[in-house]
Parts: C-alpha cells; sequence; structure tokens
C-alpha cells in the first residue's frame, strides 16, 4: 500500500514537473526592474534591467540551475541565436538562482562568451513568480521579452528548454516590425 501511494506520489510529481508552467507576468505588465550579479564572457559584471532596456528589447530567459543537461542546451541555442538578436537590438541575459558560485564559468563555456547569465535571488524569483515548484530557491524555465518601456511583450512558460529561443525571437521581430510602422 505504502508503494502504492509512493508511485502515485511520483507519478503526480513527474506530470506537475513536466507540464508547462503558467508565468504571472503576462504580455502588457510592467516588469520589474531588479539590478543582480552577473557575469559575461567569465567577467563579473552587476546587470540593471533598466539600464539594458535604454538600448532596446531584453530576452529575459528564467533557467534552473547552471550545468544541467537542459539549461545547458538552452544556453547554447541562445548564444547561437545572439547575434541575430542583436542585429534586432534585443539584449538576452539568462537568469538562474540554481548553481549561482558557477555563472562565471557557464558564462564563457556554455553561454559562449555571447550574452550575460545572472543570479536570481529568492526575491527576483518570486518578484517574476518563477518559482520552480518545491524549490523556493531555483526558478522554472520562463522567458520574457520586455521593451525598452518595461513592458512584456511575451511570458512563456515551459520546463522543456525546446522552443524559448524561437518563441522570443518571434516576439522581438514582431516589435521590430511594429517599430517601423
Amino acid at each position: 500500500m505504502k508503494r502504492l501511494a509512493l508511485a502515485a506520489s511520483l507519478a503526480a510529481f513527474g506530470l506537475l514537473a513536466a507540464a508547462p508552467a503558467l508565468a504571472a507576468l503576462k504580455p502588457g505588465d510592467k516588469a520589474p526592474d531588479f539590478t543582480a550579479p552577473a557575469a559575461l564572457a567569465g567577467k563579473d559584471f552587476e546587470f540593471k534591467l533598466s539600464k539594458a532596456l535604454k538600448k532596446g528589447p531584453v530576452v529575459l530567459y528564467f533557467f534552473p540551475a547552471a550545468y544541467t543537461s537542459g539549461c545547458t542546451a538552452e544556453a547554447h541555442e541562445f548564444a547561437e541565436a545572439t547575434p541575430e538578436f542583436e542585429k534586432l537590438g534585443a539584449t538576452v541575459i539568462g537568469v538562474t538562482g540554481g548553481n549561482v558560485d558557477r555563472i562565471k564559468e557557464f558564462s564563457k563555456e556554455h553561454c559562449r562568451d555571447k550574452f550575460a547569465v545572472a543570479a536570481a535571488s529568492p526575491a527576483l524569483i518570486k518578484d517574476y513568480d518563477v518559482k520552480l515548484p518545491l524549490k523556493d530557491t531555483m526558478s522554472n524555465r520562463t522567458s520574457y521579452v520586455i521593451a525598452p518601456g518595461g513592458k512584456v511583450l511575451l511570458a512563456y512558460s515551459d520546463l522543456n528548454f525546446q522552443g524559448h529561443v524561437t518563441q522570443t525571437m518571434e516576439a522581438v521581430k514582431a516589435y521590430k516590425a511594429g517599430k517601423k510602422k
């Protein structure tokens, strides 16, 4: 009986973990400004969202933890796409609450020196409501595109890393096309 209850609990958790999470911020919402310790190409700096937004839209993607298979694959995809995001005037920033002591080396090895990665505090995870179920200090996988004025253009949540680059690229392109009208 205990085995059956344990199996049912594990199955329920598996379904919860596999289901897309819902981002709290919706398109049209104002994105909370924040400052966080970050690294780019292995060098430490302080990332400030409002400063980055002065340059253009920001692709802000939360991921659970550096040096995990899905997060490493997602970082590679964003690294490959960063030159195209830059051509569109967008800044890419990855944010994680997991393995934050390793973001400096992760920015060099897996972000391939192309975009920065920042450490998410529990307050930042709460402000963006991207808490990974059962892990208060880690974020789920949610990508936002934020317009220079701070308005959320896209909120896309899915624990599967595939699709985040495509979704954010489409939102940046739509924003850029709308600006030309």
